[in-house]
Order: C-alpha cells, then sequence, then structure tokens
C-alpha cells in the first residue's frame, strides 16, 4: 500500500507561545548556530513574517533569506527577530 507523503513543516506546530519557547529553548540548549536560525525562520513563518518584517523594519524576502539555509544575517538583526516575536534573551549560569 502506498501513501503520499507529505512536506513535514515545523512552523504548523509553533502555534502557541509555550510550542515556541520549548522549541527555541532546546534548539539554544544544543548550540547549534545554524539551527538556531532556522528555528527563528519557523517561528518568524509560524508568526506570519509579512508582519515581523514590518515590525522590523526589514524587507520579508530579506528575512526569508537571513533566516534560511544558507542565511548568514548580522547579531542586531536577530535581536530585531526576536523582538519582533516578542522573546527575550537571557543569560544564566549552569
Amino acid at each position: 500500500m502506498a501513501g503520499t507523503l507529505v512536506p513535514f513543516d515545523m512552523a504548523t506546530l509553533l502555534d502557541s507561545d509555550e510550542a515556541i519557547s520549548e522549541y527555541l529553548s532546546q534548539v539554544l540548549a544544543d548550540g547549534d548556530t545554524d539551527e538556531l536560525l532556522r528555528a527563528l525562520g519557523h517561528v518568524a513563518r509560524a508568526r506570519g513574517m509579512t508582519q515581523i518584517a514590518r515590525d522590523t523594519g526589514l524587507g520579508r524576502e530579506s528575512l526569508y533569506k537571513a533566516l534560511g539555509s544558507q542565511g548568514n544575517p548580522e547579531f542586531a538583526t536577530i535581536i530585531k527577530v526576536m523582538k519582533a516575536l516578542g522573546l527575550k534573551l537571557h543569560a544564566s549560569t549552569a
């Protein structure tokens, strides 16, 4: 019995503040910079990339590129995206 596979889209699972917080916390704990950028892209898509672009003052296409697999955004861009998403970066000792 053959079935049709549909592409997995992480953004569809990020439907609450709690899901987003848990997802980003896990990605941060893993310490993979590339994965963090991808995760921020998933969250931005879940929340609406057009609105995030407006809130950051950046172009929507620029955000897709910066948060995509080949992106290399400046730290200031990451902070703008996090602020637009209502996220705060906290530091603590282990």
